[in-house]
């Protein structure tokens, strides 16, 4: 079938999408690029929703809703990848920051104390 070839293609995207390194400008424009077709696509579904069904009917799916849910579980399989990255990326941050400060303070303690037996 048509629609196992593509389901599989992108949860292979998803998985290549996972395992890469930091988000770039072209991957941005990527995703912007993504998020307008998907736009498009919902507006036409919306207007015309006998063509979903005939989208459907074209990759061997019986029904137009079961194409949307095959859909739709793929955008949240890239959803949750990308928010899974997102937030590792972030803690990442989080954590270098914290050390950061923490080297700061014990620095400026260390100092403060030089000073005070100075005195």
């Amino acid at each position: 079938m048509i629609i196992q070839i593509i389901l599989i293609v992108a949860i292979l995207g998803i998985a290549f999408y996972f395992v890469r390194t930091t988000p770039s400008a072209r991957h941005l424009a990527l995703r912007r690029l993504l998020l307008s077709l998907a736009l498009v696509c919902a507006i036409v579904v919306i207007l015309a929703p006998g063509w979903l069904t005939a989208i459907a009917h074209f990759v061997g799916i019986g029904r137009g809703t079961d194409l949307l849910l095959y859909g739709l579980v793929v955008v949240f399989l890239m959803y949750a990848a990308t928010e899974y990255k997102r937030t590792v990326q972030a803690n990442r941050s989080i954590t270098a920051i914290a050390r950061e400060l923490a080297l700061t303070r014990a620095k400026l303690e260390d100092a403060l104390k030089t000073t005070s037996k100075k005195e």
